[in-house]
């Protein structure tokens, strides 16, 4: 009897001992677990604000290329009722609308416009062979063969999608820009009212 008790209680210890283990690995689980999905969400989150960034390099690229031909890729724009006079037609507006993703043009959890209030993306465009901050802008900095800029900005929300964006308060702005020379010269694109197929930052700035 003595024998059999003696195991008996062998038994129940190393039972015991097995059961505090799986207790402590699954207290270590609970306390790791955490920040192993924040690491893993923030992974994902980088990878998805690289995306729009190179969304945002596409779409600068695009709109360079129109201001410096002087030509909207809205086909809207030089037909009745527009007449080359619509902003929803010309170059900031039709390249937001050519974002590949809602997010983009309108705005999201993730996506608000570079001063933080809700929007998508914006398009500047500015002239940088002259001084930043000119106004008025001369019609020297606009001439044939002249370099003009268009910046594309947004601000990222991170890992929105997890907590409201005044809970985390931490963002970027996520900024592109192209650059090339103007081959046709527009009128007067600092305003508003032009028949240009953009409209040009009246202060010389983005």
């Amino acid at each position: 009897m003595g024998r059999r008790t003696q195991r008996w209680r062998i038994v129940n210890r190393r039972r015991r001992f097995a059961a505090d283990e799986r207790g402590v690995a699954l207290v270590e689980f609970v306390l790791v677990l955490p920040l192993v999905l924040l690491l893993l969400l923030g992974m994902i989150d980088v990878g998805k604000a690289v995306n729009y960034w190179n969304d945002e390099t596409h779409l600068a690229n695009e709109a360079a290329r129109a201001v410096a031909v002087n030509n909207s890729p809205d086909p809207n724009w030089a037909i009745a009722p527009c007449n080359k006079t619509c902003p929803t037609a010309k170059i900031n507006a039709a390249i937001v609308a050519q974002a590949d993703s809602a997010e983009l043009r309108s705005g999201g959890q993730s996506i608000s416009a570079p001063n933080g209030s809700a929007g998508g993306v914006s398009v500047c465009i500015w002239f940088p062979g002259v001084a930043k901050g000119t106004s008025p802008v001369p019609s020297s900095a606009w001439q044939a063969g002249q370099p003009v800029q268009v910046v594309v900005k947004a601000q990222y929300n991170w890992l929105a999608y997890l907590v409201r964006k005044k809970a985390l308060p931490a963002h970027s702005v996520l900024t592109a820009t192209s650059t090339m020379r103007i081959e046709q010269p527009p009128t007067n694109p600092t305003s508003a009212s032009s028949v240009d197929a953009y409209t040009a930052s009246s202060n010389n700035s983005c």
